[in-house]
């Protein structure tokens, strides 16, 4: 279990676009979500969903199934890896994730400070 199913930022019955819409709403630099991915695949079971400057970015969250950790994003040499999704919250709520936008290839990075809830 990767320790979601408890949390606040979890929203369980959330898609894509629910969970863009209520970080629109919420307009704060930080704040996020936790959402199942959309292909329901074993290897990318959930998305971090996350605003930054106006935008909000979806992070798939992967599950290394050798190891049995979780990783952010596409795979990289030297990555973060951790035993559940909620480290990967209390991690990031500590110390910043790097933000890629690959539309304007430009990065930033901040921390999850604001846990959004789905209405």
């Amino acid at each position: 279990d990767a320790g979601v199913h408890s949390k606040a930022w979890y929203a369980a019955a959330c898609d894509r676009k629910m969970a863009e819409d209520a970080l629109y709403r919420s307009n704060k630099d930080g704040s996020f979500l936790i959402r199942k991915s959309s292909g329901q695949d074993s290897r990318q079971p959930y998305t971090l969903v996350m605003f930054y400057n106006r935008r909000v970015y979806n992070i798939p969250i992967r599950f290394i199934e050798s190891t049995r950790q979780y990783a952010l994003g596409r795979e990289k040499s030297g990555e973060e890896r951790f035993d559940s999704v909620a480290e990967i919250v209390e991690n990031h709520q500590r110390t910043s994730l790097v933000l890629i936008d690959s539309q304007n290839n430009t990065k930033d990075s901040t921390k999850l400070k604001y846990i959004v809830r789905v209405s």
